[in-house]
């Protein structure tokens, strides 16, 4: 069992900024993929961005150029920082962890953060 503690969601103003972390447990958190992902009202839960234990990094389209995503292997931790904000931001965004255990692999969550993007 991996737990996943989000932190740094907020209200925030268009143009603004904010970093988000994920703090994981586990003792070999730097073979798990990590990703963020957010759902708003009404829509499905999609992909914001990945980070693979090689470091290589995927982003959705609405954020590419805006985000970045990293790991700090060491405090076990990933980090999603968001630039230009736009209302269509606003979510409740959700940290995963993808831990490969013996021949498969298998998804954890944590419990989210909201993220609001007003003036």
């Amino acid at each position: 069992q991996v737990q996943l503690v989000e932190s740094g969601g907020g209200l925030v103003q268009p143009g603004g900024s904010l970093r988000l972390s994920c703090a994981a447990s586990g003792s070999r958190f730097s073979t798990y993929a990590m990703g963020w992902f957010r759902q708003a009202p009404g829509k499905q839960r999609e992909l914001v961005a990945r980070i693979a234990s090689d470091s290589v990094t995927i982003y959705a389209d609405s954020v590419k150029g805006r985000s970045t995503i990293s790991r700090d292997n060491a405090k076990n931790t990933v980090y999603l920082q968001l630039n230009s904000l736009k209302p269509e931001d606003t979510a409740v965004y959700y940290c995963n962890a993808r831990v490969p255990i013996i021949l498969t692999e298998y998804d954890f969550w944590g419990q989210g953060t909201q993220v609001t993007v007003s003036s």
